[in-house]
């Protein structure tokens, strides 16, 4: 499963959704993008929570999941979506895609322009091909220290999200149908505190 709170993260990247009036309904990022959307609906009621979730089934095109979050219903520990452990593992993997091949150019080309013998034993070819191996090592060892280090809005929304279920409301994760939007007259009428998406990474 692949979605804060209008009060966190950079308030630039918030704006009220133009099909939802209220001002506490808020939606990040464009409508238009390519991109697969994870929505979270943010409910302070458990029998609306519930009612929507059945309205949301019965729509068409029906959402390709639906799980609800809070007491008595799945524990936010089981969703990986909503695990910022998670979604620094992803960053890590990401940045691990372009950092291995960078580390390895860079360390054979080190080792090519410097007047460095390390490895003179094992010929003019092992060894600036060591010196690539061993920069791909330092890409990825890199790949863990950028990830870390980097935070971002989506982690923020994430921990907002955590928040709100602290507070005592309740979650409904919704991943629409690909190239769909969410049925938003339908949430609308639940009446939700906040209305919040990410995307799919």
């Amino acid at each position: 499963m692949k979605c804060s709170d209008p009060s966190s993260g950079n308030p630039a990247a918030l704006r009220p959704h133009p099909g939802l009036p209220d001002a506490s309904l808020w939606s990040f990022g464009d409508r238009n993008e390519s991109v697969a959307l994870c929505v979270v609906v943010v409910l302070d009621d458990r029998k609306r929570l519930a009612t929507l979730k059945e309205r949301l089934a019965a729509a068409d095109p029906a959402p390709l999941q639906l799980l609800s979050i809070g007491q008595g219903e799945a524990d936010i520990a089981g969703v990986e979506r909503l695990d910022p452990t998670a979604s620094r593992r992803r960053r890590q993997r990401s940045m691990v895609r372009w950092l291995l091949p960078f580390g390895f150019l860079a360390g054979l080309t080190f080792t090519q322009i410097t007047d460095l013998h390390t490895f003179d034993a094992l010929g003019s070819w092992g060894q600036p091909v060591v010196g690539g191996l061993l920069g791909m090592i330092s890409g990825w060892m890199g790949s863990f220290a950028a990830a870390a280090s980097v935070a971002s809005e989506e982690d923020d929304r994430i921990r907002s999200l955590r928040n709100r279920l602290d507070e005592g409301n309740w979650l409904l994760l919704v991943e629409p149908a690909a190239g769909t939007e969410p049925p938003w007259p339908l949430i609308q009428q639940a009446r939700p505190r906040a209305v919040i998406r990410l995307g799919e990474s």
